[in-house]
């Protein structure tokens, strides 16, 4: 009976604050401090407050999107791949994204099996460009852990999944190395612990 008590006064005061447009601070002392009878309204009142908390909560709202809806707009660097044929893909790149995830949506054969956790190194790739390499940050003791296990490790080897685009980077080459080393897919059976 309290929890159901407790529940209206507090829902009542949502309802009395969401119209207003404050943001909501739920404060036990606040709701305990005033007498239940004040909370007890008229039902076609009550309707109209239930109705308009259902429209806010309930609006149908399709803006999930964390990119702009205008890419051209979009603040870019140009990157090639160079595949394990010579064979050289440019695109563009958004500030911000993965060398991994641009490589997917470009159809470029770059593996990443872990999606970017930093838990395989399937997108191994080589700057090709020394002074590129210097400007991208250093290695994490995590990205080094699993650059060891990559096939084909040169001194400019990265992972993909850690290579964010930034302005300083355009231009930048990257040649995919002809094999990977995935234990999942080579035949590798994890024994039970």
């Amino acid at each position: 009976m309290f929890v159901s008590k407790l529940s209206r006064r507090l829902g009542v005061w949502i309802l009395k604050e969401l119209p207003t447009g404050k943001s909501a601070v739920i404060n036990r002392a606040r709701c305990a401090q005033r007498p239940y009878t004040q909370y007890l309204r008229p039902s076609s009142e009550r309707n109209t407050k239930t109705k308009l908390f259902r429209e806010a909560i309930f609006q149908k709202q399709h803006h999930f999107s964390t990119t702009t809806a205008d890419n051209a707009s979009e603040e870019t660097i140009s990157v090639t791949f160079v595949d394990k044929d010579g064979e050289e893909k440019h695109i563009k790149v958004p500030i911000g994204m993965s060398m991994l995830e641009a490589a997917h949506e470009n159809d470029i054969e770059l593996e990443g099996a872990c999606e970017g956790s930093l838990a395989c190194s399937t997108c191994h790739v080589i700057v090709m460009d020394m002074e590129q390499y210097n400007k991208l940050e250093d290695p994490t003791d995590e990205e080094n852990d699993m650059l060891d296990l990559a096939f084909g490790l040169t001194e400019t080897s990265r992972l993909g999944c850690q290579v964010i685009a930034k302005p300083e980077l355009d231009g930048i080459r990257l040649a995919i190395p002809a094999a990977t080393r995935n234990f999942a897919v080579d035949g590798y059976v994890p024994k039970p612990h």
